[in-house]
């Protein structure tokens, strides 16, 4: 199993940037498809975007493509989001993900998850 915490929430302004960070432990993080999720009050949670084991492919969720950037670092062990052009409806509980399989497991459901940072953006 694998251990992940994320970091980085907080609130901003609308345009505003800001970057998450997920820190994993407990298995070769290398192993694992990461990813990132959101569930704001009142709404399903919604895939964000993930990147393969190798960093080298990503996908994206079309509300935030051209404002989001996955990225992982392997030898850190971490995965980040970084978020630009921040809009109020960003607003929401972030999770970090990680899963065995591939990006479309990952995006249907992942296998590990964190305990969520919040993110608030006000209008």
């Amino acid at each position: 199993q694998v251990q992940l915490v994320e970091s980085g929430g907080g609130l901003v302004q609308a345009g505003d940037s800001l970057r998450l960070s997920c820190a994993a432990s407990g298995r070769t993080f290398s192993s694992y498809v990461m990813g990132w999720f959101r569930q704001a009050p009142g709404k399903e949670r919604e895939f964000v975007a993930a990147v393969t084991r190798s960093g080298g492919g990503t996908s994206y969720a079309d509300s935030v493509k051209g404002r989001f950037t996955i990225s992982r670092d392997n030898a850190k062990s971490t995965v980040y989001l970084q978020m630009n052009s921040l809009k109020p409806e960003d607003t929401a509980v972030y999770y970090c993900a990680a899963s065995t399989s591939s990006l479309v497991g990952l995006k249907l459901r992942g296998d590990y998850w964190g305990q969520g940072t919040q993110v608030t953006v006000s209008s």
